[in-house]
């Protein structure tokens, strides 16, 4: 499960929700949607780093996604745990959709990355 130790020197937003990062990002720095975000984007080499959660198939899977006024790539994507995918499918009450990573899969995450 390596894969992420790659990523352990590039700033990530752990913050940052797939919602903020459409009207951020998509949107140029649309402050007025409610988000925490108050800096605006200012040309296409503002990037952020953050992870996701994709919750449509049996197992979530959590991509880590570096996106621009562009557009989104994911850099790297693994499955869930089962033991935290099934907390996290009951958290989301079994909806199928995109979702922002909550506790417990940060701190697995920040674990695969940093230890």
């Amino acid at each position: 499960m390596g894969m992420l130790k790659k990523f352990k020197n590039i700033e990530i937003d752990w913050d940052m929700e797939p919602a903020d990062a459409v009207a951020y990002y998509l949107e140029w720095g649309n402050t007025g949607y409610g988000g925490s975000y108050e800096n605006r984007v200012r040309s296409k080499s503002d990037v952020s780093n953050y992870f996701i959660v994709y919750n449509w198939e049996e197992k979530p899977k959590v991509c880590l996604v570096r996106r621009n006024s562009e557009g989104a790539e994911d850099l790297a994507c693994l499955v869930v745990p089962d033991e935290i995918g099934r907390r996290f499918q009951r958290e989301v009450g079994h909806n199928k959709g995109v979702y922002p990573i909550n506790k417990e899969i940060r701190g697995w995450l920040e674990r695969e990355i940093y230890a």
